[in-house]
């Protein structure tokens, strides 16, 4: 493996390989990971660093003319996002997350991983624009593969987990009711025990003599040949804009859901619409997960629920996985109402007088009343010793082979408290209450969509304008999936959920919901160039040796976080790409 900084290089420096990548995100990376052994010279551009830098990180400015707008949107995306990410701003992201460095989102995500159902797949006479041009069952020797890259394991994300975990399922179960259970498990870190999988440093692991990492490096520009139906090159430049080119035999456009079209839309020397655009469907169809809060339980019901709907281990020969248990709407109830695809995870919450922010407050000198945080800190003296014995695991101090036995240890036997323990960082905390999240996919929407700005990046490509559209058959499904989880847990005698009041009153406008940054559609794939940008191997339509990777070409949404799928899809695009090239 090699990794070199473009900036380094003389001006207009001119590189050779047989295949580029644009973009090293899991996508990307995850092609470059299966053709590693290949006889091809790879090269893969990334705009970023190793880590994130301010200058790459200015380059994921766009405009967003659509949803989330309203106030309550935008304090819960700071929120939500803001916790995830160290360089992410909501004046430059009013949409989305973009990372810009090696590893991509995955420098950002909690690591939740879960594959699209079989119905997301089909045409449903109810959901326009929806069926892909693929079988659900195309995908499963893929996803195998998928799961190992992600070290996660088996693909199970239904009631048959039970039986690989030798339990019985809780009682009652909830399928009369209309509801299924869903699993999403947490692709883990080899490094690090207690970190969720970064792509970039588990990458630069791997052997790869055939593989070399371009940094700074942005592609501006796809140069295709004076026909217009072949790749032929990219341009790429560095942060402060000095120019080079790449010629290659072959492409793959990794750069994300934004990226991926606004690149092709942007590359218009050859068609005047841009690449693949003939028909004014790049950047059409924009989805993304659409997320809102439904309802909560209670103080007094919280630990029943959490441990109903809690966390699970399950030793397989990568170790022990985790996975969490949640509640999803039956196929056949989609179909009887029109029901788009949803599901429900359950959130703790954090005490008010969690004894690790009053510590935090009083270390930090932004304590307001030291008195009373020293008094929750002296409350919570079990809690704080729980938290120290994390930081000494998570610590240098401990060899890595007895971090990860401990932590192998604790997913198995004690699934909840070692769950709480990785998705706060190995800081515990009191919890008072649960709440109730939904997610849900979206409508294909042909004006949802990414459009180029007349405003500029430093670089002097035009900032992708995003409108974004929350419709009213995703605001509906959610309204109706927190009726449908009442009525539920009432006839199964569990703790009576409290539904938000929109979703009481029925006023769906009123829902506060926001972007998951999962942005996927704007180069969907289809049968024909008339209804979508890329064919079923992920070829632009007309343009040979030009194909394109990541969330970007789903058809649809599912309901299921997308990076398990984009790593299957990329698998996939390898093997095509050994076929053609070799």
């Amino acid at each position: 493996m090699h990794v070199e900084n473009l900036a380094h290089f003389s001006a207009e420096t001119h590189f050779e390989a047989d295949l580029v990548i644009v973009g090293g995100g899991p996508a990307g990376l995850s092609v470059a990971r299966e053709l590693r052994r290949a006889p091809l010279r790879i090269l893969i551009v990334e705009s970023g660093l190793l880590e994130e830098a301010p200058e790459a990180t200015e380059l994921s400015t766009l405009e967003s003319i659509g949803e989330p707008s309203a106030p309550q949107q935008i304090e819960k995306r700071i929120a939500f996002h803001g916790a995830n990410s160290r360089s992410w701003a909501q004046d430059r992201q009013p949409y989305g997350v973009r990372c810009r460095a090696l590893g991509g989102s995955t420098h950002a995500w909690a690591g939740k991983s879960a594959a699209f159902d079989g119905i997301d797949f089909e045409e449903r006479a109810w959901v326009p624009q929806s069926g892909w041009p693929i079988e659900r069952s195309c995908l499963d020797p893929f996803l195998e593969r998928a799961a190992d890259i992600l070290n996660l394991g088996p693909n199970r994300y239904d009631d048959t987990l039970w039986t690989l975990l030798g339990i019985s399922p809780p009682e009652p179960q909830l399928t009369a009711q209309g509801l299924r259970s869903f699993f999403w498990q947490f692709s883990r870190s080899r490094i690090d025990p207690l970190d969720i999988m970064r792509f970039g440093a588990d990458f630069l692991r791997l052997d790869g003599d055939n593989v070399r990492i371009l940094l700074n490096a942005t592609a501006t520009r796809i140069d295709l040949t004076q026909e217009g139906d072949a790749f032929r090159g990219v341009e790429i430049a560095t942060t402060d804009g000095q120019r080079h080119t790449v010629h290659a035999r072959a492409a793959v456009i990794a750069g994300g859901g934004i990226e991926n079209a606004r690149l092709l839309l942007a590359s218009n020397m050859v068609h005047a619409n841009g690449v693949g655009n003939q028909y004014d469907l790049v950047g059409r169809f924009l989805m993304d997960h659409a997320g809102a809060r439904i309802a909560r339980f209670g103080g007094p019901n919280a630990n029943r629920i959490m441990r109903r709907f809690g966390f699970y281990g399950l030793r397989n020969r990568r170790g022990t996985s985790m996975y969490m248990h949640g509640l999803a709407i039956t196929p056949e109830i989609q179909e009887r109402e029109h029901l788009l695809n949803s599901a429900i995870y359950f959130m703790p919450e954090h005490a008010a007088d969690d004894p690790w922010d009053a510590v935090k407050r009083l270390l930090t000198g932004k304590s307001k009343r030291q008195v009373k945080d020293i008094m929750r800190a002296v409350a919570g003296a079990g809690l704080l010793g729980k938290g120290a014995a994390m930081k000494l695991i998570s610590s240098d101090r401990l060899p890595l082979a007895v971090k990860d036995f401990v932590v192998q240890a604790a997913i198995r036997y004690m699934p909840n408290v070692a769950a709480d323990d990785f998705l706060s960082r190995g800081v515990p905390h009191k919890v008072t209450d649960v709440w109730i999240d939904a997610i849900s996919e979206q409508r294909p929407d042909p004006d949802s969509r990414i459009t180029l700005s007349e405003t500029t990046d430093r670089l002097g490509l035009p900032l992708p304008r995003v409108n974004w559209r929350i419709n009213a058959d995703e605001r509906r499904t959610i309204m109706r999936l927190g009726h449908i989880v009442e009525s539920a847990f009432a006839q199964a005698q569990l703790p009576k959920p409290i539904l938000e009041p929109w979703v009481v009153e029925g006023t769906y406008n009123d829902a506060v919901i926001i972007d998951m940054a999962h942005s996927m559609g704007t180069t969907r794939m289809s049968a024909s160039a008339r209804s979508g940008v890329v064919d079923e191997h992920c070829q632009v339509h007309g343009v040979r040796n030009l194909y394109v990777a990541g969330s970007s070409v789903f058809p649809t949404s599912g309901h299921a976080n997308p990076t398990l799928m984009i790593v299957a899809f990329a698998v996939r695009l390898a093997d095509r790409i050994r076929q053609t090239m070799l």
